[in-house]
């Protein structure tokens, strides 16, 4: 047999291997990291989507949650498994539009250590006070805020989060100062907003919906450009100053270099799963949006939303790594 006709065979003989190992997948259980600690929307979307690739694939979907440095800590260690689809990460814009462009050294680099399998949903955000503010409205903080600038302080989930740089926006088109502390995800700083440490934060409305309806947090706008469905009685902040408005979206990304085969079965999977009637129940009742998108539609998506938060970083005169 000649050389060439040798080397034509075996890179059949593995397309073939791919595709089957493909149909076969997965035959063991996949990890499912979460970058930020139980209790937020991330750990939220990615254990109702665990339970149903379970069911769907047959196979445990695990998640694990590995909080620090707002979520990069799981992004860098998805970038480093190996690319055989057993290693997934639910991820929002944070690792991929934000921390890129404020972080000097990241241990990945998000245009080309990934492969985006499918986007989840949107996430509607809440701007939330302590009751013991006093705060009942979005004009109240702003009225205090501009009267005692820098007295208020904010939590956030990390430097360069969503909710970091939504509330700095927000700062800015309001014409405020608060000052930031930062935490290590939800099961941080909800927390603090709960016990007065800080007195306002935006949080989504999967942490928000609860607590507000026991008292313990005050919903003053909701960051979405039309009132929310779960809390009409809510005001978005558009209807204070438009252009204000904006949510964050929670997809799922594996590994670079996952065969096509994988990413298409997955994508698949996750929606048939966020079309399960328990599952859409599930997410819609906490305020978590169902919005696949497909594989290329994602990075599509991760792109655009990466030359936004780049002009919104311009515009606070945050640091920019390059």
């Amino acid at each position: 047999m000649k050389l060439k006709t040798w080397f034509l065979a075996v890179a059949s003989l593995m397309a073939v291997a791919t595709v089957a190992f493909a149909e076969d997948y997965p035959t063991r259980p996949v990890k499912l990291l979460v970058g930020y600690g139980p209790g937020g929307a991330s750990d939220i979307f990615a254990r109702v989507l665990a339970q149903q690739l379970s069911e769907i694939l047959k196979q445990p979907f695990i998640v694990e949650n590995r909080p620090g440095a707002s979520g990069t800590m799981a992004a860098a260690q998805t970038a480093k498994a190996t690319a055989d689809g057993y290693t997934l990460f639910v991820n929002d814009i944070s690792q991929f539009a934000i921390t890129p462009l404020i972080m000097e050294k990241l241990p990945y680099d998000s245009r080309t250590a990934f492969t985006p399998i499918a986007d989840g949903v949107g996430v509607p955000m809440a701007l939330v006070a302590n009751p013991g503010t006093g705060f009942k409205t979005l004009a109240d903080l702003v009225r205090y805020a501009k009267a005692n600038p820098g007295k208020l302080n904010y939590g956030s989930p990390g430097v360069g989060s969503a909710h970091h740089i939504g509330m700095e926006v927000l700062c800015k088109d309001f014409g405020i100062v608060l000052t930031h502390i930062p935490y290590k995800g939800a099961s941080q700083y909800i927390p603090a907003v709960l016990t007065g440490e800080v007195q306002v934060a935006l949080t989504s409305f999967a942490s928000a919906l609860s607590y507000a309806k026991s008292g313990r947090f005050v919903l003053l706008a909701a960051t979405s450009e039309q009132r929310f469905s779960s809390a009409p009685d809510v005001p978005s902040v558009s209807e204070s100053y438009k252009g204000s408005e904006f949510s964050m979206g929670l997809g799922v990304m594996a590994p670079k270099g996952v065969s096509p085969e994988i990413v298409s079965k997955l994508s698949g999977a996750i929606k048939t799963a966020l079309e399960t009637p328990a599952a859409k129940e599930r997410l819609l009742s906490i305020g978590l949006v169902p919005s696949w998108l497909s594989s290329q539609d994602y990075a599509e998506y991760i792109t655009r939303n990466l030359d936004k938060y780049k002009r919104w970083l311009e515009e606070l005169h945050l640091a920019l790594n390059h």
